[in-house]
């Protein structure tokens, strides 16, 4: 059984701060404490609107991380304009992976209506559009993973247009875990997982992970690689404090 890397997703950090004029919280110096606390990785998902993360962000980020550093986001996002004073332009998210070149990059069908990931590629459609785009990834350094449903035909086809890893979309078991009917949904995933494992796509998980869940999650998924969490997270520390809820985190997926 592989120990998965945490990511620290710093969406919500970056909403706090854009609720004001202001450049606090500071969106580097808590990616700093994240990894003082025993992050693995930092995750960041810049939308067209940045109503959260905003391209300097993952700039600025790019220029400061000692871990992994995965840019979300869907790549044919195209360039929009700002109506915020002092906000600069979103560049168009290929944009801003060709000039941050992250570790990895995580490739999500989202629109600009929606108001966070809630589903994975249907390849049969987006496949052959995605397969040049993961091919200049590729050229560019970048490890490529794509957000998917747990459902294998679409696992298969990520293979074939080239991606090195999935992310499972995981909000169905966070729901059916909350609810405490989860078995059907786990062993989805877990089969997806086995799946993807055996045809040599790595994996990867994320979308309403939390303390609660997180472990049984882990336990059903051997072949597990990361997780990146960001709502829960940024919930939890308030709670708990930062470094004692990375702790617990880092528990869940199997370590300390």
């Amino acid at each position: 059984m592989t120990t998965p890397a945490l990511s620290i997703n710093l969406n919500k950090i970056a909403l706090i701060r854009n609720s004001r004029d202001t450049e606090y919280p500071s969106v580097t110096d808590h990616a700093q404490r994240c990894i003082d606390a025993g992050a693995d990785g930092i995750t960041v998902h810049p939308r067209p609107d940045q109503r959260h993360i905003r391209a300097d962000d993952c700039y600025a980020l790019a220029d400061m991380l000692s871990v992994e550093f995965n840019i979300e986001g869907n790549p044919f996002a195209a360039p929009m304009k700002s109506d915020r004073k002092g906000v600069s332009d979103y560049p168009g998210f290929l944009e801003i992976v060709r000039r941050t070149r992250p570790a990895q990059c995580t490739l999500v069908p989202d629109s600009n209506a929606q108001l966070t990931s809630d589903h994975g590629f249907d390849l049969t459609q987006s496949g052959e559009q995605l397969k040049p785009v993961i091919e200049e990834l590729k050229s560019l350094g970048c490890r490529v993973s794509l957000f998917m449903d747990p459902v294998i035909s679409q696992i298969k086809l990520a293979k074939a247009v080239g991606a090195d890893r999935i992310e499972l979309y995981t909000g169905p078991y966070a729901d059916a875990f909350s609810q405490g009917d989860h078995e059907a949904s786990l062993q989805a995933f877990s089969d997806a997982s086995a799946f993807a494992t055996a045809i040599g796509l790595g994996v990867n998980a994320g979308h309403d992970l939390n303390l609660l869940n997180l472990e049984t999650f882990r336990k059903a998924l051997p072949d597990l690689l990361e997780v990146s969490i960001g709502h829960a997270f940024t919930v939890d520390a308030i709670e708990l404090g930062l470094r004692d809820c990375i702790a617990s985190y880092q528990r869940c997926l199997g370590k300390h």
